[in-house]
């Protein structure tokens, strides 16, 4: 879908097409979820165009111990092409309607009062595109009491019962750290973005895709959320395998282990030195053994304590499904990411040259372009035309309201 006529030249990336190669996208959205999932459709080749405030994406200012530049921005933003618009002056909407014109799909996170009050709404924008894609990434979804109430990844953790699932059964409710309502929300974005594309090609016409917090919360809970009628309301525990299932301590390190399956649970008693708990028909069962995970797991412990987590990782191999603990540095070099080429090295203009994930999807005939860096602030500002837009001062943009 090239775009001729865009006050954009369309960036030429190295390396094959992806599958969404020729589809623009603007990404007004900060923070984690609308942005990442602007980038897993960077990573399957659409051209994205990151649209900042004068003030930047706040989550450049979060805590680094990178000096030049956020480590979570240049992670959650890679392969955009930035420009900064004040979308408060009449310029910076105008150049931003511009580019909307030539656009095939455009993210925000804003609480669903904005768009309007910024002369961005989709009803406006479909007016100028009718084939647009118009994505709106919310904390609680457009109606409701909580629509306008600002979403982050840990307060729906919070309150959609997942912090008190993490936490110990009637003890304090636990974070589970790593935004990962976020990333699934960011992974909801690409997903229906991507089949809104699809459909488009049947029909001609663009549309609305609607991701909230809420529904990304509570869709990593389905399995959970299911209430038959005539039961208690206490499904909490359903998914926990129980005792042995989880991490261990060994000689040194710890150790996950995941043994549900009889075959697994044969396998690791006998690895262990354990083969009498395999054969007692109090264990035979998933179930069985958690109702006696106290019985089995100081037998499995002490078992452990006879090697390091890599040395138990290797003995069981193939047989026992589990992981010595790392920390997420040790991916960098792990021959398993190497041999799937999921690390790439990228320049940046100001941090120098850094390593990181590129390419999160696999396909054979469109593998997809080579990953570059997260943009600088306003970084491609040059590449919008001059006589549509005159920058305004680093203040005033309407972006307190971001999920």
């Amino acid at each position: 879908m090239p775009k001729d006529a865009s006050p954009f030249d369309h960036a030429a990336r190295s390396g094959p097409p992806g599958p969404l190669s020729g589809v623009r996208v603007l990404d007004l959205s900060a923070y984690i979820a609308g942005p990442y999932g602007c980038t897993l459709l960077a990573d399957q080749g659409a051209d994205v165009i990151k649209v900042e405030p004068p003030d930047g994406d706040n989550l450049r200012k979060y805590p680094s111990t990178l000096e030049a530049e956020s480590r979570a921005f240049l992670g959650v933003n890679r392969s955009k092409r930035g420009v900064v618009l004040d979308l408060k002056t009449p310029q910076g909407l105008a150049a931003l309607l511009r580019l909307v014109r030539e656009a095939d799909v455009l993210v925000h996170n804003f609480r669903p009062s904005v768009p309007r009050r910024l002369g961005i709404d989709a009803e406006r924008l479909a007016l100028l595109n009718p084939r647009l894609i118009y994505c709106a990434v919310t904390g609680y979804g457009e109606r409701g009491p909580l629509k306008d109430k600002a979403g982050y990844d840990q307060v729906l953790q919070s309150l959609t019962g997942i912090c008190v699932l993490q936490g110990r059964r009637g003890g304090t409710p636990e974070v589970v750290y790593g935004s990962v309502v976020d990333y699934y929300a960011a992974a909801l974005v690409a997903s229906g973005v991507a089949s809104a594309l699809y459909e488009r090609e049947r029909s001609g016409c663009g549309q609305v895709v609607g991701v909230s917090l809420l529904r990304s919360a509570l869709t990593m809970q389905s399995a959970r959320l299911i209430w038959a009628e005539g039961e208690p309301l206490d499904v909490g525990r359903d998914m926990h395998s129980g005792g042995v299932t989880g991490i261990h301590p060994a000689r040194e390190g710890h150790l996950y282990l995941s043994a549900n399956t009889p075959h697994f649970w044969k396998a690791l008693c006998a690895k262990t030195g354990l083969a009498g708990l395999a054969a007692d028909t109090r264990y035979d069962s998933v179930r069985k053994r958690a109702q006696r995970a106290a019985e089995i797991v100081p037998q499995l412990r002490s078992a452990l304590l006879a090697r390091t987590a890599l040395e138990w990782e290797a003995e069981f191999g193939d047989d026992v499904p589990c992981a010595a603990a790392r920390r997420v540095e040790d991916m960098f070099d792990h021959p398993q990411v190497q041999a799937e080429d999921m690390i790439a090295t990228v320049a940046h203009p100001v941090v120098g040259s850094y390593r990181g994930l590129t390419r999160p999807l696999t396909f054979s005939r469109t593998p997809g372009p080579e990953p570059f860096a997260a943009p600088t602030l306003g970084q491609h500002n040059a590449a919008i035309d001059e006589s549509s837009q005159q920058f305004a001062p680093a203040a005033g943009i309407a972006t307190d309201a971001e999920t």
